[in-house]
């Protein structure tokens, strides 16, 4: 290093940064920093890089910039003699992740006093120690602070998932515990309607007429169509007619069950001329149990089935039997995700499917994108209040693999939609978000995935887009660093 590359310690104190340090100090920086020039249009460093230098402004102007969701975006631009940037957080050390948290371009031929960032670090550590305390302190309590919030945000979530699962699980529970105790009643009118027609009285040519009759019976009730209101009205009338004219006690509570059953007034003749009209009223009732047994079961079936799926789309959700990084099928984390957030979607928000089932299996975090999928749902819903349509699409784009979320929402203003990225920036009210959902989902999304997540915004359209490698390998960061 020649005389030239270097500044005299009177040249160092003009800094604003080191006025204040005695000659030893700026003797020592002196010594162990360099002037370096930068050419208009290059970059001084890159965001990304290993952090290797602190750099202090001697002459020119500079800009500096952060990636944010693909695109570059400027933060500062100044030409002022003496502020710095680079390896700030070096007196930090192996700690953290030594990079340089932006990008520096020189707007204009420019020239810097270069320190290497250990270099700085020891001075920091050597000089300022008080100030190191606190500058640490700050730095890891925040991080502390950005930690715990980060999970208070998901057990948030998770605790209104868990509400909304509760309640889709008590649904079909409660059905089937209904259809229980009515199907217990029914088993047991059986045994006292067939006590009465096999008391001897029924010979055995028509008892087995009989029972091939509710053999019929139980597979037609099981194969039955439900019918409009009016159309099964109209059958319930005739039957009860029928049952009236043939002297069946409590016609009209008897010609619900049979219509639901998918029985008839032919079907009834069939059973009068089996039995004969001396047997008839019990006959009809034994059937009509039988009818209301299957149905009750079918009951049952419909709401443990329901149960089952409910039990599957949440373990689909949580990952909890799936490796953490595997091949997905984004559409199928969408549909889990839609399922355990029923609970929150009012019934007057419509929810639209635009899926391409072409796209290819991607390789990726399941149990971390449906985290995504639900802060975009759960934003999308909020927006919209007790109407409106929520738009899940897919699609290839290019190399990537792309999912919308649209909602017909009043839309983000121009002058925020920069900011909506940022840690704890939240246009909801005082507890009820912590702004987060959408830092976490970015980070999980780019950090983690190598992908891109964007918005596009108007009132009665906001679309965001998720893009996600196809074939690319995500990375190994935890979304929380």
């Amino acid at each position: 290093m020649t005389a030239s590359d270097r500044l005299t310690p009177d040249q160092v104190r003009t800094l604003f940064l080191f006025e204040a340090l005695d000659d030893s100090q700026l003797g020592w920086l002196a010594e162990r920093g360099r002037v370096e020039v930068r050419e208009g249009g290059t970059a001084v460093y890159q965001e990304g890089e290993p952090a290797t230098c602190f750099f202090v402004l001697l002459s020119g102007a500079v800009t500096l910039s952060r990636r944010l969701h693909g695109d570059d975006i400027e933060v500062t631009r100044t030409d002022k003699r003496g502020v710095y940037g680079g390896a700030t957080q070096a007196y930090l050390g192996d700690r953290v992740d030594q990079a340089y948290p932006n990008t520096m371009r020189a707007v204009s031929d420019a020239e810097f006093f270069v320190l290497p960032a250990e270099e700085f670090a020891d001075a920091m550590r050597d000089w300022f120690p008080m100030a190191l305390h606190l500058l640490e302190g700050l730095f890891f309590g925040t991080r502390a602070a950005d930690t715990v919030m980060g999970e208070r945000e998901r057990l948030v979530a998770l605790g209104a998932l868990s509400a909304g699962l509760t309640h889709e699980l008590n649904n079909p529970a409660a059905a089937a515990v209904r259809a229980t105790e009515a199907l217990r009643e029914r088993v047991s009118g059986m045994r006292h309607k067939l006590a009465l027609i096999a008391d001897g009285r029924l010979d055995g040519t028509r008892l087995r007429g009989l029972v091939e009759l509710q053999d019929a019976a139980v597979k037609q009730a099981a194969a039955a169509s439900p019918l409009s209101a009016l159309a099964a009205a109209d059958a319930e009338d005739e039957i009860g007619d029928w049952l009236e004219e043939h002297e069946v006690a409590s016609p009209w509570d008897l010609a619900p069950v049979l219509v639901s059953g998918g029985v008839g007034v032919p079907w009834l003749s069939t059973v009068a001329e089996t039995v004969g009209e001396d047997h008839l009223d019990s006959a009809v009732r034994w059937l009509a149990y039988a009818i209301d047994t299957e149905l009750l079961m079918g009951e049952i079936d419909d709401a443990v089935t329901r149960v089952s799926d409910l039990v599957g789309a949440a373990k689909q959700y949580s990952q909890l039997d799936r490796a953490p990084h595997r091949t997905v099928d984004v559409h199928t984390l969408l549909d889990a995700t839609l399922t355990m957030l029923k609970g929150k979607i009012p019934a007057g928000i419509r929810v639209v499917k635009e899926y391409d089932r072409d796209l290819p299996e991607i390789p990726a975090y399941g149990a971390e994108l449906n985290q995504v999928w639900t802060n975009l749902i759960d934003n999308a819903v909020d927006a919209m209040g007790d109407e409106g349509t929520l738009t899940l699409a897919t699609r290839r784009d290019g190399e990537q693999l792309l999912v919308e979320v649209a909602d017909t929402g009043p839309g983000i203003p121009a002058e925020i939609r920069p900011r909506i990225f940022e840690p704890f920036f939240t246009t909801k009210s005082v507890g009820d978000g912590t702004g987060l959902g959408l830092d976490i989902s970015y980070r999980i999304v780019v950090n983690k995935h190598r992908g891109d997540i964007r918005v596009q915004s108007q009132p009665g359209n906001t679309r965001f887009q998720v893009l996600l490698p196809i074939t690319q390998e995500p990375s190994s960061e935890t979304p929380e660093a």
